[in-house]
């Protein structure tokens, strides 16, 4: 690990620490990454992206880029916050780019026709906690692992590949032979489905 430099913040320097532990494959610190820096960086792709779902999907898409490229971020380069940055911008840009470039059939397939699609999407904007710091803060690993087994099959084999394969939304849905939409879904719902279960592991365990 490169030492920062004197002259950073501490909060740069906590970042940066954060993101050498994440490098090491720390689920934990990944969810801390999380918890300090979505909110930053959901304002940088909505600036870019207005389109809030649009958004919410490509916040998605940068935590598993940073996932998989921390080992790559180099202190003597950038400030933490700065690389972070550039990757939601570049992704936010990306998002516009498929946009123009995907017939419209495709980019409304994600929506179901479930009025409980809006509630998803508006669950991830909360302040509350969501469900990568809920990972960090489930106290034992069977809670995690009896949650996962809760879910149907496509929604772990899904969440699999995008978050511990790194595989984007569309990559998963060409893997599985699926529809960008309906791999979306399964996410979305997955996730849901993963924090409630956590919630109440947490709760009772507190």
């Amino acid at each position: 690990m490169v030492t920062p430099p004197q002259d950073w913040t501490e909060r740069s320097r906590e970042l940066a620490a954060v993101l050498s532990r994440v490098a090491l494959g720390d689920r934990a610190a990944f969810a801390t990454l999380y918890q300090r820096t979505s909110s930053h960086l959901l304002g940088v792709v909505l600036r870019i992206q207005k389109d809030r779902a649009q958004a919410e999907d490509v916040l998605q898409e940068v935590y598993v880029n940073v996932w998989r490229a921390a080992q790559g971020f180099d202190a003597t380069l950038s400030q933490p916050l700065t690389w972070l940055t550039s990757i939601a911008r570049n992704r936010a840009i990306d998002s516009l780019r498929r946009r123009q470039s995907e017939p419209q059939t495709v980019s409304t397939s994600a929506g179901l026709g479930d009025d409980d699609e809006h509630d998803m999407l508006q669950d991830f904007a909360s302040p509350d906690a969501g469900p990568l710091d809920l990972l960090g803060q489930a106290a034992d690993a069977r809670a995690l692992q009896a949650c996962m087994k809760a879910l149907s099959g496509e929604q772990q084999q899904s969440l699999a590949l995008a978050f511990y394969q790194g595989l984007s939304h569309a990559e998963v849905a060409d893997h599985l032979k699926q529809p960008l939409g309906t791999v979306k879904s399964w996410v979305r719902r997955a996730l849901i489905s993963l924090k409630g279960c956590l919630e109440r592991a947490h709760g009772s365990a507190a």
